[in-house]
């Protein structure tokens, strides 16, 4: 079983979603909380403004694109090692400044066939 968390973060601090070093921190600090380490990362700012990070992590990916311009950013973290967990949901909200945050969950099903109805 793996868990895959999508994060949609509204009225996020702009400076911070223009921060290669903020993205590289907070994705550090969300990888860590999962219990997952980053194997490689990459990262590329948009002009004029706008980032995409990306890390390979030990239980699979976390990602990050920002818009600034609308004080948005939109994150999917992937495991399938520990269970992500919506405690991530407050350290990323926290993390952004952001007003408002929506949650979506997936649990993804390895190696097994789903059920018809799944």
């Amino acid at each position: 079983m793996a868990s895959q968390l999508f994060a949609d973060l509204y009225g996020c601090d702009v400076k911070i979603l223009n921060n290669e070093n903020d993205i590289k921190e907070i994705a550090r600090k969300v990888v860590s909380e999962i219990g997952a380490e980053i194997v490689e990362e990459c990262v590329h700012t948009f002009q004029p403004i706008g980032i995409t990070y990306f890390a390979v992590i030990t239980t699979s990916h976390f990602s990050v694109h920002t818009w600034p311009e609308y004080g948005y950013a939109a994150v999917d973290v992937f495991s399938c090692g520990e269970e992500v967990t919506e405690k991530i949901s407050e350290l990323l909200r926290t993390a952004f400044k952001a007003s408002d945050i929506k949650i979506r969950k997936v649990e993804r099903v390895i190696g097994e066939k789903p059920d018809k109805e799944g």
